[in-house]
């Protein structure tokens, strides 16, 4: 009984214990509660709890209740008494350097509809191949081809060569971060992470195709070459910028990583920047790229399933 009728409303007094205003969370018209729970809460976070709340009135209904299924590790329940977990103090021992990596394995596999697994296999996987070869991988060729063919700055963007290839990774950027949000709004966590992860996907394969390694051997002869190099590379540091901003709320220890490689401060961050093309200004000299995502070798996996 103490677990179904009174527990809940201990969310309720430990936001009195917090703030003198814990009214504007609990009894506002304009406020929009959301209970974050597991599958086997649902049934009082659904039904007791706000009965409970409208049979006293003055306190406002949750608007959703997104509950998540169970997430097991290595095909078995997590149980704290049995030491099978993976405890957060020897994850920062074991892996110094990795917290965001598993702040991505865990919403990228998180058991939004049926429950889930989580096994050092995958998170090696996601690591190497997701955030190391797609995510990472971007952002350092766009610093070093910068570096490299355009001294180290922000190039120019001429408006005048612009080709289908940069119209179209510019309409990408500006779409991902209605994508991304919508996602969010809906509580599909999932689907916003892989949007991002997306957007550096395609900035590969607009690079890729743009080839500005190969552009830089007709600069000589070619007088749109220089053109070309520097609207590819200015378009793949505006799409960075915009990685940084769109990838913060799932990784934010990366994000302010970038911000350092582009030398601009935490107000980049603010969302609504999200979606720009002008967020690097055109001469401005940015930092030698940092590796975001080390490899992550067979040796330490093998550890952790053997502990």
């Amino acid at each position: 009984m103490y677990v179904w009728f009174d527990a809940p409303i201990g969310y309720i007094s430990a936001t009195k214990e917090l703030t003198d205003k814990w009214a504007d969370y609990w009894c506002q018209e304009d406020t929009k509660l959301v209970h974050f729970i597991g599958k086997d809460n649902i049934v009082f976070h659904c039904i007791i709890f706000p009965a409970m709340l409208k049979a006293h009135g003055g306190f406002v209904l949750p608007d959703n209740v997104p509950a998540n299924e169970f997430l097991n590790i290595e095909g078995d329940k997590v149980s704290t008494s049995r030491n099978w977990a993976v405890w957060v103090h020897e994850f920062i021992k074991d892996f110094p350097g990795c917290e965001d990596v598993l702040r991505y394995v865990l919403c990228a596999n998180a058991p939004e509809n049926k429950d889930n697994d989580f096994t050092w296999k995958d998170f090696q996987d996601r690591n190497n191949n997701e955030l190391g070869s797609i995510f990472g991988n971007f952002v350092n060729r766009a610093f070093v081809l910068m570096h490299k063919l355009c001294g180290g700055k922000v190039p120019k963007l001429h408006t005048d060569v612009l080709d289908e290839k940069d119209q179209a990774i510019i309409s990408d950027i500006e779409a991902a971060k209605g994508k991304v949000q919508t996602a969010l709004e809906h509580y599909r966590f999932r689907d916003a992470l892989y949007e991002v992860i997306d957007l550096s996907r395609k900035g590969n394969k607009y690079m890729q195709e743009k080839e500005p390694w190969i552009v830089a051997k007709k600069v000589a002869e070619d007088s749109d070459a220089q053109k070309s190099i520097d609207n590819c590379l200015h378009l793949c540091l505006q799409l960075t910028a915009n990685l940084a901003i769109l990838i913060n709320p799932f990784l934010p220890a990366t994000a302010r990583k970038m911000l350092h490689m582009m030398k601009v401060v935490d107000k980049m961050l603010d969302w609504d920047n999200a979606g720009k093309i002008n967020l690097l200004s055109v001469g401005y000299s940015l930092r030698a790229p940092e590796i975001l995502f080390r490899k992550i070798e067979d040796v330490e996996i093998e550890a952790q399933i053997q502990s």
